[in-house]
């Protein structure tokens, strides 16, 4: 898949600083940040990095390299994704696009350029706190999201990213911002898009980020094709929510932009079980009328209304009910396909455990 076409402001100098200062990649921090004032935060999150890879990553590239099909669509959607590329990096490795999509701003990449001293020390502190946590559970808490890359010093959901692609060996090849079109097409913030925005270290670090809300990033593994990750700040609700803006009914511009893709792969997991509430069906929708093949845990879309939409399911591990009560209304459903089902052991978290911290893991492809 080729890159895509040239266009917008080029932020892939603040990306290369922000792997080597927040994800701790290779290259050097950039001027007036001594290697030494990184030098803790970076021992800190290159274990944090170590681990996860033990821990997770290896297992659990084993068992979709094995499970993955190769012929299933390229192109990747990721629902409720919060900050974690990392995952669908494990699950599909070789996908020439990656759409994540969750309430948190990419952040303003600006920032690397002027921050500096204390100011900089409570900023990466803010990073490794989040960044061990998902590392460590699998998933992240969303408010503590929420609240770290709303207001983040510096941009915490792009440096996830970053560390991501540092973790699967990747390099950085480009960073650009971008906006979506009415009729959901990419505009990229060009340099007088990029004018507009409050100056670094002017205005509420929130209100900056909100304007880089949507991120892009190319990359690509040794000589290999060029890969794209788009990271879409959205709220997935059917209606407007206060503090996290429009819905997809008043603002569909997301559904057309994903509806453009056509057949695609999907995973999410710890997505609050959201896809089983009837205030998030659009996005359920969307789902049952595009995937062909998808990974979650038991927060993705439930048998209930996948099997009547030709859906066939594959689980492993095991389920008894959800560990939070967002997901009681659907935890029979999920609870009859596991019990129906042959037991398939999982020997690595996938997202939430269950009520009985059981770790499980749903399949769900579309019959041919």
């Amino acid at each position: 898949m080729p890159p895509p076409p040239a266009g917008g402001h080029d932020f892939t100098a603040e990306a290369k600083a922000l792997l080597a200062v927040g994800a701790c990649g290779d290259g050097a921090p950039p001027d007036g940040i001594p290697p030494d004032a990184i030098a803790a935060h970076c021992e800190d999150v290159k274990k944090a990095q170590a681990d996860y890879v033990d821990k997770w990553v290896t297992p659990a590239s084993a068992f979709f390299a094995a499970h993955v099909p190769k012929d299933i669509p390229k192109k990747v959607v990721y629902p409720f994704a919060g900050g974690d590329l990392s995952t669908a990096l494990t699950v599909y490795p070789d996908a020439d696009e990656i759409t994540n999509i969750s309430l948190e701003p990419a952040g303003d990449p600006r920032d690397i350029d002027t921050l500096r001293g204390a100011d900089l020390q409570r900023a990466l502190k803010n990073v490794a706190y989040e960044l061990k946590f998902l590392y460590r559970v699998n998933f992240s808490n969303t408010k503590n999201m929420i609240d770290a890359m709303r207001g983040g010093a510096l941009p915490t959901e792009l440096i996830f990213a970053l560390s991501a692609l540092k973790i699967h060996g990747y390099e950085v090849v480009a960073l650009r911002y971008f906006k979506l079109n009415e009729d959901g097409t990419v505009h990229y913030l060009d340099d007088a898009d990029v004018a507009k925005a409050p100056p670094v270290g002017h205005g509420k670090a929130e209100t900056r980020n909100w304007l880089f809300s949507n991120a892009e990033l190319q990359f690509r593994k040794g000589t290999g094709r060029v890969q794209v990750y788009r990271h879409i700040r959205q709220n997935l609700g059917n209606d407007d929510s206060k503090g996290i803006g429009a819905g997809l009914k008043n603002d569909p511009r997301v559904l057309r932009y994903l509806e453009a893709k056509g057949p695609i792969a999907a995973m999410t997991k710890a997505a609050s079980y959201l896809l089983s509430w009837e205030s998030f069906s659009l996005m359920r929708d969307y789902l049952l009328s595009h995937v062909v093949w998808m990974v979650s845990d038991a927060t993705g879309v439930a048998p209930k209304w996948g099997k009547p939409a030709g859906f066939e399911y594959e689980t492993y591990g095991g389920f008894v009910g959800p560990h939070i009560p967002a997901g009681s209304g659907i935890s029979k459903d999920w609870r009859t396909e596991f019990d129906a089902e042959p037991k398939r052991e999982l020997d690595f978290r996938f997202g939430y455990y269950d009520i009985k911290n059981a770790n499980h893991l749903v399949i769900m492809r579309k019959k041919s």
